[in-house]
């Protein structure tokens, strides 16, 4: 009878420890949910403070202000939210999802998320001098020819600004915005 109650008492603290355990990691999924979520709203956030200190060429400035996203990516419903609640000056904001580099065409900004981030000598290939403010976020890819490319530093969201790039598109960046990249 004692062996009954205690295999049985070590039964429930097994699954006890199993919940405590199944409840540690779904806490810590949610919360990496959630910071990409949060991430991904700072970069919209981000994205809209540069069309203030970025100036397009006369010929960019007509019509909705469009920004295309290269492929799924979480970040298309927080710019799709942005846009309800922004414009540009006084041109309302247009959020498209394109699917291939092909698909590329005049348009303000471009951002490519990390699944495309393969294909960047494609992308900056169809975009050449256009005047296309290309956004990335991956590593390496600022140095690769993106204009702004997101990075994750000391546990905070940076970018790094190609200043090369920048003058290779007609865009003219304001000192402010500079000071606040690290620049390439």
């Amino acid at each position: 009878m004692t062996n009954d109650i205690f295999v049985c008492f070590l039964k429930k603290q097994y699954n006890y420890l199993n919940m405590k355990k199944i409840l540690l990691v779904s806490i810590f999924l949610l919360s990496v949910q959630l910071s990409f979520s949060q991430n991904y709203k700072l970069h919209s956030v981000y994205m809209y403070s540069f069309t203030r200190y970025i100036l397009w060429p006369d010929a960019y400035n007509q019509g909705d202000f469009e920004i295309l996203v290269l492929g799924d990516s979480p970040i298309l419903e927080e710019l799709k939210t942005m846009a309800q609640a922004k414009k540009v000056g006084e041109r309302p904001i247009k959020i498209t999802k394109i699917s291939n580099p092909s698909d590329i065409r005049k348009c303000s900004m471009l951002f490519v998320p990390t699944s495309k981030s393969g294909k960047i000598d494609e992308i900056l290939a169809k975009v050449g001098t256009q005047s296309i403010l290309v956004i990335t976020e991956d590593v390496g890819l600022g140095a690769k020819g993106s204009n702004i490319n997101f990075i994750v530093k000391d546990g905070k969201l940076v970018f790094e600004l190609n200043q090369g790039s920048i003058n290779k598109q007609s865009l003219k960046v304001s000192s402010e915005l500079s000071r606040l990249a690290i620049l390439i």
